[in-house]
Parts: structure tokens; sequence; C-alpha cells
């Protein structure tokens, strides 16, 4: 395995698939949850089964506000209306309006004021930013014993350079599921993308570890830096892909049989996980020897 003398396909695959995903998530946007714009959740069960979406839309939009209503059915059977902010008061008239359908049982009822969304969200960015930093310094910090011959801070900045392309992935899926699908992201969509940070890092440092050790090991033998990196991503590759299938059998496992409430969820923590598996050896090491190419 030649990692490095294809650096060139992998890393232009990898450029592209970032690329595609900051045009999708630009053009398409990203659907906000409730807890992030702000919003209602009603979540109401009929008794009468034959009651469906487009009547309970019928009912609502019939003589309203003009408010962008939304409902999906779960699957208990239960029904999750999406509206703005509302007010008690026409709280109540939806609720009137509904019970002409036949005897209801209201199981849950959220609110969030658009400030609190707008507060949310704005940690959220901060939170993945923050992380992001965080690891790469620590990643610096870390290697500070190893300048030579490639300096400590490199290996923070390409370990930056693969998180930023471990969260974009998902993130341009996410967007296109939301355009088409009406698929909304929430705090769990930040959770899953600080969880595939946390996983990938761990993959990134297993082979900076090998590089560094091989550097060590063979230094002041004239051996080229390419032939060093290959040696470490061979040793390492075994351990990251049966890591990596681990849990991705996992998350097919709970992508197939879990909740359905948790399905997009477990689905941002899968592709992340394969694309930071495949970004900790077929981008990582890349990157890093073109920073230090050339040095024997």
């Amino acid at each position: 395995m030649d990692i490095i003398k294809k650096r060139y396909i992998f890393l232009g695959f990898s450029f592209g698939l970032v690329i595609l995903s900051w045009i999708l998530v630009g053009v398409m946007g990203l659907r906000q949850g409730i807890d992030l714009r702000g919003g209602t959740q009603w979540q109401v069960a009929f008794e009468d089964q034959a009651v469906d979406e487009q009547r309970i839309l019928e009912i609502l939009k019939k003589d309203s506000l003009h408010f962008e209503i939304s409902v999906k059915k779960s699957n208990d059977g239960s029904f999750i209306i999406r509206l703005p902010d509302i007010s008690e008061t026409i709280h109540n008239e939806y609720l009137n309006k509904l019970k002409t359908l036949g005897p209801l049982a209201e199981k849950n009822f959220s609110s969030i004021g658009p400030a609190i969304g707008s507060e949310l969200r704005r940690r959220a960015v901060w939170a993945i930013v923050g992380a992001i930093l965080a690891i790469s310094l620590y990643i610096a910090w870390a290697f500070r014993k190893v300048s030579r011959p490639i300096r400590s801070w490199k290996y923070g900045f390409v370990t930056l350079i693969t998180l930023i392309h471990d969260v974009s992935i998902p993130t341009g899926l996410l967007a296109v599921l939301g355009y088409f699908g009406g698929i909304e992201i929430d705090t769990n969509f930040i959770v899953a993308l600080l969880v595939v940070m946390g996983f990938s890092v761990h993959d990134t440092i297993v082979v900076f570890d090998r590089i560094r050790e091989n550097l060590l090991v063979h230094r002041g033998q004239n051996m080229p830096l390419a032939e060093i990196i290959n040696i470490s991503v061979r040793q390492t590759f075994a351990r990251s892909l049966n890591t990596s299938l681990t849990l991705v059998i996992v998350l097919l496992t709970m992508l197939l049989f879990g909740p359905a409430s948790l399905f997009y969820f477990i689905l941002t923590i899968l592709i992340g996980t394969i694309f930071g598996t495949y970004s900790s050896i077929f981008v990582a090491s890349p990157l890093l020897y073109i920073w230090g190419k050339g040095v024997k």
C-alpha cells in the first residue's frame, strides 16, 4: 500500500467532497429545528386511527393566522406538529380545532422563543469551532518534542484540516436531506458532530504517533519520509480499520433496529465515522508528507 504515491488521488477525492458539501450547505441551507431557530413542537395522539396528517393540516390551516405548520406521524401513531412560537391563547384555539377530529391526548407541548433558539445556535457553532481548535492545539502540544524533521505545530494544523473534512461531509448530507426530505438539524446533530471529531482524532493520533516513533527509529538512516509514512500507515491500518468496523456494525444495527427518533443522529455519526477513518489514513498522512516533503 503506497499511500504517498497516490496522495493526490486521495486528497483530490476528499477536497472535492468537502467543496461539494460547502456548496450544498450554501445553496440548500440547513433546515433548523425549533431548538435552534425557536418555535413550538406539539405531540398529540388521536383515538380515531383514521386521522392522518392531511386532515390535521386542513383543520389547523382553516381560518388560521397563516403560520407555517408541519405535521409528521411518529412510529407510535401519534402526530408531531411543528409551528412557530405561539401563545397559550393560540395553543388553545388549535387544540379546540383538533378536538373536532375526535378525542385526543396531548403527549407533549414545548415552545422555545426565537431569542433562546438564536443563543443555542450561536453556542452550538462555538462548541464545534472551539472543539476543533482545542483538539488541534492539543495535538501540537502533545508532539512538541518532535520538532525534526516535521515541526509539532504541523501535526496540529493537519489535524485541524482533517476535522474540518470530517464535519463538512455529514453536514452536506444533512443539507440535502433537509432540502428534499424536510429533515431538521437540532442539538442532537451538534452532539453527533462532536462524537465524530472525538473518534476521528483518536484514529489520527494513532497514525501520527506511529509516524513519530518510526522517525525516531530510522533517524540517521537516510530513509525517505514517504517510505517512513507508508510503513507507519501499514502498521496501523489493520487496527484503525478493525476499530472503525466494530463501531460501524453497532451503528448499522442501531440504524436498522433502533428508535426512529434517533435515526438521523445515528446516521450522522455513521457517515462521520466512515469518512473520519478515511481522513486519518488517506488525508492526514499525505498532508503531513507534503508539509515535510524532501526531508530525509
